[in-house]
């Protein structure tokens, strides 16, 4: 056949109609031959026989042979990967749509050994719920939400710690039989036969993956650093309340430089602001960060600072990012902080945690302002950037948003006891 694509061989045969391509066909079950479209020349289709009757699908190469989700070397594997998954489906339809209806999940597996490990994470952390009351004399502000905090905290207070994660599912190839451990059937096809979550290793059919809880408990096995890793996947396989990073590097700093001047501000030695991140990666919460290492406190700042800014998703999140941009935009003071701690409730438990125990910090750095000359506002200049960024990766957007982010951070700060 004249110009026939590199990558296909004997099985295509040119520009050909779908009845010649049928007839070429005859009629075996499982033969197949690839076309050229007379309508679309440059578009190809797949002519397979199935059901005693001939089905087209429109076949693509992007390096690799697919004509849905899944990618293949070959022609050859994909025509058989699709003959399995027609005869399944095909034979077995009635019994795979019940497939999740009656799932072993929450009997057997994977959910019961989590158990026990997720009811221990809940006693230890209920210890520390949110704040569920308010009183600050002559703050025209907070007798304004004081009852919005305790309703918010009455409702989330139950949940506050058990940091639910969703399962990072990913397209995988099984290396001979498996089952899926969400339903207990057989995971088919000769390739990508289901899901496998990143971070806890679960395995479940890709229509399971849907049904299944945000249950996810990462297995410390799998995270393979602390930096640039999701921010609530990694004090789940830590079994803490915020990153390590976070309440190390604090807790140092507090410990000898919430005078030192310009904190946050100056900026320590790259190369040694490297080598912190990379102990937190490799040693964990055994990193040495002590004064005997590293004597400028700038390069703790630096190292905390990086941290926020690898974090795949910000403390202040995409999702809310829009929102807290437009409660900076309320001209009322009273409003606008209302406003804000409405958003606030809407992060993530464990991004929450994080932001709160921040604020409490920066507060302390606020009142050390006689020796470091850091007030709210130059802290929000700092930290506006580093804690939430526009969901778009726009130079326009993050220049036009700067003041805002500012102000939601400087707000933060003048108000963490009341907004958290």
């Amino acid at each position: 056949v004249e110009n026939r694509p590199k990558y296909y061989g004997r099985e295509f045969h040119g520009i050909i109609s779908r009845e010649q391509a049928d007839e070429l066909l005859g009629g075996v079950e499982g033969a197949y031959i690839l076309r050229e479209s007379q309508r679309q020349p440059g578009c190809y289709t797949l002519a397979l026989r199935f059901g005693n009757q001939t089905l087209n699908y429109r076949l693509f190469h992007d390096g690799k042979h697919f004509v849905g989700e899944k990618r293949f070397e070959s022609i050859h594997d994909l025509v058989t990967d699709g003959l399995i998954t027609l005869y399944i489906e095909t034979k077995a339809a009635e019994y795979i749509s019940k497939m999740t209806t009656n799932p072993i999940y929450e009997h057997i597996g994977y959910a019961t050994l989590l158990r026990e490990k997720v009811s221990r994470k809940l006693s230890k952390s209920k210890n520390e719920p949110r704040k569920t009351n308010v009183t600050h004399e002559e703050h025209t502000a907070v007798d304004k939400i004081s009852s919005l905090v305790r309703r918010a905290a009455l409702t989330h207070n139950d949940n506050h710690f058990n940091y639910e994660k969703t399962h990072n599912f990913k397209v995988h190839t099984f290396r001979g039989p498996h089952w899926c451990e969400y339903c207990a059937n057989f995971m088919w096809g000769l390739i990508a036969q289901g899901v496998r979550c990143s971070d806890c290793g679960l395995n479940v059919h890709k229509q399971c993956s849907k049904h299944v809880p945000n249950d996810c408990q990462p297995d410390l096995k799998r995270i393979k650093k602390v930096y640039c890793c999701d921010l609530t996947t990694l004090v789940k396989a830590h079994n803490t309340q915020r990153p390590m990073v976070v309440d190390i590097c604090i807790r140092e700093i507090e410990a000898r430089g919430l005078k030192s001047e310009g904190l946050y501000r100056v900026s320590g030695f790259t190369e040694h602001i490297e080598d912190v991140k990379m102990a937190f990666d490799r040693d964990g919460e055994k990193a040495d960060i002590s004064a005997n290492v590293y004597p400028d406190i700038n390069i703790i700042t630096g190292a905390l600072k990086l941290y926020f800014r690898d974090l795949p998703i910000p403390v202040i999140t995409y999702d809310t990012y829009s929102k807290f941009i437009d409660a900076a935009k309320i001209s009322n003071a009273d409003e606008r902080l209302e406003a804000v701690h409405e958003v606030l409730m809407l992060l993530p438990p464990a991004h929450y945690e994080t932001l709160r125990y921040l604020m409490i910090h920066l507060k302390k750095v606020t009142m050390n302002e006689k020796d470091n000359f850091m007030n709210a506002e130059n802290l929000g200049i700092v930290f506006g950037p580093t804690l939430m960024r526009p969901p778009e990766d726009s130079t326009l957007t993050t220049l036009h948003d700067m003041r805002y982010q500012k102000l939601i951070v400087q707000i933060l700060i003048e108000n963490e006891d009341v907004l958290f």
